[in-house]
């Protein structure tokens, strides 16, 4: 974990995580605030992926390059 992108990569990873649960959450309620929001929630789940996606990427590719 001494490496900083290498924990952001993680941090993104977890965010995409709690988003995904929460949004799962209001989708198996039925009804209520959450469930009003799970389609938001599940966009903002798909932005984060690719955030977190696309950190990865850079994270492969810098430490093949010997970064």
């Amino acid at each position: 974990m001494s490496d900083p992108l290498f924990a952001l990569v993680v941090i993104a990873v977890l965010i995409v995580v709690g988003i995904l649960v929460l949004g799962l959450t209001g989708f198996g309620k039925g009804s209520g605030k959450l469930h009003s929001n799970s389609n938001r929630l599940m966009r903002y789940r798909i932005i984060g992926q690719a955030v977190a996606v696309g950190l990865i990427v850079i994270y492969v590719y810098l430490k093949r390059q010997g970064g």
